[in-house]
């Protein structure tokens, strides 16, 4: 006895249920990170980067002008420009990260940082130094322990980046918002 086959993959409805992979907004944890430079970002953050992506995150670095992107990759990131972060032309932040030189060089990246810390359904995390009062009042210190990967991959991504360095520290000191949960990555100095 022979069974009859049919080639299902010309039909309509199959092909219709079908969507592309770039169709739908990813279901994974995104962070979306600002940055003047492609050093800042890796010196500041690029073991906390690397830990997120290999943790599953899907982590894209906005630069405001185009610039050699190579070290960004070696950590596994995205690079963006800002323009389409500024103008809401993509799904909302989950999280956000933000350095604190460009914080002062755009007054957009300012307005989102407020806007997301006042809203309280983004998490905020931020590096640097000279951010106003009013930042630091709702903000709270926090350290990132590195895993042996995420510091060697940082250890390239320095050398791809232009920074010398003989050893790569094994934390990152970030400040990150009061009322987000604390996560396993983030450990708390303030409390």
């Amino acid at each position: 006895m022979v069974t009859p086959t049919f080639d299902v993959s010309a039909s309509r409805r199959v092909t219709a249920a079908r969507a592309a992979p770039g169709d739908a907004p990813s279901l994974r944890y995104r962070l979306d990170v600002v940055a003047a430079g492609v050093a800042d970002v890796v010196q500041s953050a690029g073991g906390w980067l690397y830990d997120r992506v290999m943790a599953g995150w899907e982590v894209t670095v906005r630069l405001p002008h185009s610039c050699d992107t190579r070290a960004l990759r070696i950590l596994g990131v995205r690079v963006s420009d800002c323009r389409s972060w500024w103008y809401g032309t993509e799904i909302a932040d989950q999280s956000l990260a933000v350095s604190a030189e460009a914080f002062r060089a755009d007054t957009r990246v300012r307005d989102r940082v407020l806007e997301s810390l006042d809203g309280r359904l983004t998490e905020v995390a931020l590096w640097g130094d000279g951010w106003p009062p009013g930042v630091h009042r709702v903000m709270t210190r926090a350290q990132h322990v590195l895993c042996a990967a995420a510091r060697t991959f940082k250890g390239h991504a320095l050398v791809a980046a232009g920074i010398g360095c003989r050893t790569v520290s094994p934390t990152e000191s970030l400040l990150c918002d009061v009322w987000s949960p604390v996560e396993p990555q983030l450990v708390r100095l303030d409390r």
